[in-house]
């Protein structure tokens, strides 16, 4: 026979809207346990593997000794000393103290050039 509605009483009806409710959050307490607890699986599988890969990494052989660079070429002694542009680009000027040292036939180091000025 099939209980009506009608045949509980107030109480009763809310005493089984209780469990009802009981049961739901019960079924939802268990549920949020059960993915914390596989989150921290997954997590400390994570960690073992990482740690297992960074293991496997570690034993690296030792590098190559590095060799000197040899030793640059003597120069001429002598220096530059500053050189002051005006209105000339440093490619020009370069260009211009190379003619200068060839058609002189001395190395550029020992010439000593103080300013390149544009004449126009």
């Amino acid at each position: 026979m099939a209980l009506l509605a009608s045949e509980y009483t107030v109480g009763e009806s809310a005493l089984l809207a209780l469990l009802g409710y009981g049961v739901v959050f019960f079924g939802i307490i268990l549920l949020m346990i059960v993915v914390i607890i596989m989150g921290k699986i997954f997590v400390a599988a994570e960690r073992r593997k990482s740690a297992a890969a960074a293991a496997q990494a570690m034993p690296q052989p030792a590098p190559a000794p590095v060799e000197k660079a040899p030793e640059p070429a003597p120069v001429a002694p002598g220096a530059a000393g500053q050189l002051k542009l005006h209105d000339v680009e440093p490619k020009t000027a370069a260009m211009l103290m190379a003619i200068v040292a060839d058609k002189m036939g001395k190395p550029l180091n020992e010439l000593r050039f103080i300013s390149i000025k544009e004449v126009k």
